[in-house]
């Protein structure tokens, strides 16, 4: 008895030993495998981030399906580089010969056909003009036609061109976006690239008598007038027209810098359109002295909106309304502020002159007025510009 009790207590002890043994080795030998599992899925997760994953849920199930996608990233300086390798060989010199001497800016070319846009001030009093392509080869040009309202004229030239730029959308311009000027500062330094950014827009520069105006830090030096300002696709938005000093007359003394001014695509496409069609250009006319409302203007005349158009006669020595004209003719009166044309809004970004540049005279619009706080709807049949007229 005793011998079998002890045999049996044996057996037991021994069965205890066995699956203590087994468990261990069992246990050690699943922790190796999720171990290796955990390392083999730290690894892939690794490797999964270096390749940018896209990670979608079927929405049926815990599972995801891992897509890798390739990113490009191109820096804003090759960027740059890829803009002006588009537009320099299209940017011309300018020289311009007249009974007061010699003077010189910047163009652009815009067409095979060999029409070339530059400033009028840089062609103003010249009776010969030539143009100085970017590989050194010099032509004779012709003028086709000026705007002096804003700043623009176009020349041609004969034969082939080395180059034509694309002209942008300046309307998708945004505040803080990067631009380039191109242009031949001082007459001598052809082809010059300068960069900044979108400053503001829609700018109106006292003095200038012109307004809807891109303003921007890229350095515009004597010479450049006339010059494209481009976007990073290597279009132009803007024709570089001024750049605001001391000397102007603003009652600072103060160091300025970084104030450069350029006419919108929005403005400068249909001028020379219709200078290439016409020789000259025909503006709708309303007959109206305004100020472009912006927060300054707002809090100086205590007006209940932020932007438009605010018909006053303000120091220009003329009435708000000018007799015989198409707005007094329509009713317009002095203190009414335009919002809109045709519904297209007056805003940060839209002048009136560049929303009545979609017209022509003779046209009859729709325009939306503020009058004692009340908006109102008028019909207007657009008179044309008179040409001796600033």
């Amino acid at each position: 008895m005793n011998v079998n009790r002890l045999a049996l207590i044996f057996v037991f002890l021994l069965g205890i030993f066995i699956g203590v043994a087994g468990g261990a080795a069992t246990g050690g030998l699943v922790s190796y495998l999720v171990a290796r599992q955990t390392v083999a899925q730290v690894a892939a997760t690794v490797t999964t981030i270096n390749a940018q994953p896209v990670t979608a849920s079927n929405g049926t199930s815990s599972a995801n399906q891992t897509v890798t996608q390739p990113v490009e990233v191109v820096s804003v300086s090759d960027a740059m580089v890829e803009a002006v390798k588009r537009v320099a060989p299209a940017v011309v010199t300018v020289t311009v010969t007249g009974s007061t001497g010699q003077g010189s800016g910047s163009g652009v070319i815009i067409s095979d056909q060999g029409y070339i846009i530059t400033n009028n001030h840089v062609v103003s009093g010249g009776n010969r003009y030539y143009v100085l392509f970017a590989d050194g080869t010099r032509r004779e040009a012709e003028l086709v036609g000026t705007d002096s309202l804003n700043d623009i004229a176009v020349l041609k030239v004969d034969g082939e061109v080395p180059g034509v730029a694309a002209i942008g959308d300046s309307s998708a311009l945004q505040p803080g976006e990067t631009v380039l000027a191109i242009g031949s500062p001082l007459g001598n330094f052809r082809n010059t690239v300068t960069a900044g950014v979108v400053s503001a827009l829609n700018r109106s520069v006292p003095g200038s008598g012109m307004e809807g105006l891109i303003q921007t830090d890229a350095a515009i030096n004597s010479g450049n007038s006339g010059g494209p300002l481009i976007n990073l696709r290597g279009e132009v938005v803007g024709i570089n027209t001024l750049v605001v000093r001391n000397d102007l007359g603003f009652g600072s003394s103060a160091p300025v810098e970084g104030l450069g001014f350029a006419v919108p695509s929005s403005i400068f496409a249909n001028v020379a359109d219709q200078i290439i069609r016409t020789g000259q250009v025909r503006y709708p006319f309303l007959g109206i002295t305004y100020l472009m409302i912006d927060g300054e203007v707002a809090a100086e005349y205590n007006l209940p909106v932020q932007n438009g158009a605010y018909i006053n006669a303000g120091i220009s020595g003329q009435p708000a309304v000018l007799p015989n004209t198409a707005a007094a003719q329509a009713g317009l009166r002095e203190g009414d502020i335009i919002l809109a044309v045709n519904d297209q809004r007056l805003d940060g970004t839209v002048s009136l002159r560049q929303l009545l540049l979609q017209y022509r005279p003779g046209d009859t619009v729709e325009l939306t007025i503020l009058r004692d706080g009340q908006e109102q709807r008028v019909s207007v049949t657009l008179g044309e510009r008179p040409a001796d007229l600033r």
